[in-house]
């Protein structure tokens, strides 16, 4: 006798009994089913589980391409993020960064290669920072860097997340200097209130599509959380050429 018969013959019977007015049995016979039904079956906790994974998926997906519909040519394209490669590539890239996160330190060094493998790809980056003050220092310097020269921020950038070692604002300014920056004209621009709202901006388009860590990156219609290769990165750019119902 399959489980689920098992629970549908128990559960008539119970009905039976409350038809019939054995009203205080019901609550008892319910938990004793349930119990022995789960002992017996403990496969079904699995299923129930997978099914409510699968379904908070699915709604997950729904939220986040329903957000892109909605704000994704902002998230792409906007004169105060920082962009790499193709300034009018057909396919645009976005990674929420921190400068802080190990994993994109890891991711780093593929992107010379996605721009190489694909020169039509558009990369622009979202400052991120969660790893705390530090985080935020950097990022704060990368975006009034990238405003200020945005022919020397590769090199800052680059110098950002080779960098091992606290990244106090002193840090900063120094490898700011050494990309070519005025760091004291840094300095004040990193103050600027305009930050603020660039960096708030960013964590309002991470929370609109759930995400909580870095790196995550938006690709066409794809949103991914976590760490992924060069590889994985050029496919789903070349599944967004295909069919990208938000770019």
């Amino acid at each position: 006798m399959s489980a689920r018969f098992r629970v549908g013959a128990v559960a008539l019977l119970v009905l039976g009994l409350a038809a019939a007015g054995w009203v205080w049995v019901v609550p008892l016979a319910m938990e004793r089913l349930v119990r022995n039904v789960l002992l017996d079956n403990p496969e079904i906790l699995i299923e129930a589980v997978n099914v409510l994974r699968l379904r908070d998926e699915a709604d997950l997906a729904a939220r986040r391409l329903d957000a892109l519909e909605e704000f994704g040519r902002d998230l792409r394209d906007n004169a105060a993020v920082p962009v790499f490669g193709n300034s009018d590539g057909d396919v645009t890239v976005v990674e929420f960064l921190d400068y802080r996160c190990q994993y994109c330190r890891q991711f780093h060094p593929q992107v010379a290669a996605i721009l190489a493998a694909d020169p039509g790809v558009r990369l622009v980056y979202r400052n991120f920072p969660l790893l705390g003050p530090e985080s935020t220092i950097a990022a704060r310097a990368s975006v009034a860097a990238a405003r200020q020269d945005p022919a020397r921020f590769p090199a800052f950038h680059d110098a950002l997340m080779d960098f091992r070692g606290g990244m106090d604002e002193s840090t900063i300014l120094r490898l700011a200097a050494d990309a070519g920056y005025d760091s004291d004209l840094l300095a004040i621009d990193m103050a600027d209130p305009d930050i603020d709202a660039v960096l708030e901006t960013n964590f309002l388009f991470a929370a609109a599509l759930g995400l909580d860590g870095t790196p995550a990156f938006v690709i066409g219609d794809a949103v991914v959380p976590g760490y992924v290769d060069a590889a994985e990165i050029l496919r789903l750019v070349r599944a967004s050429r295909e069919d990208c119902r938000t770019c």
